[in-house]
């Protein structure tokens, strides 16, 4: 099995690290998961609430140290691909 891709977002603040979250999952097949790294006390909102909406799945989520929490995502089978996240609202 292969490594999930690792977006490092430590030192960026809200909204930053599940924009970068979302760019990344949106390269990936339904089912692929990414790992995301984030220091800002935001995100352990912000992550879980963008799964919820999205149509992602919030695998796991835990301390890493330092002020740093990892959270892993399954991109869900229904949401957009980058392909459809070009398309204006009218054609989706």
């Amino acid at each position: 099995m292969t490594q999930a891709p690792v977006i490092d977002a430590r030192g960026l603040l809200c909204p930053l690290p599940v924009l970068r979250l979302r760019k990344v999952l949106l390269d990936q097949p339904a089912g692929a998961r990414v790992r995301l790294w984030a220091s800002d006390a935001m995100a352990l909102v912000d992550v879980p609430h963008f799964c919820d909406g999205a149509g992602h799945r919030l695998v796991a989520q835990r301390d890493i140290g330092g002020g740093v929490h990892e959270f892993t995502v399954e991109r869900g089978p229904s949401a957009p691909s980058a392909a459809m996240a070009a398309l204006p609202p009218e054609d989706i």
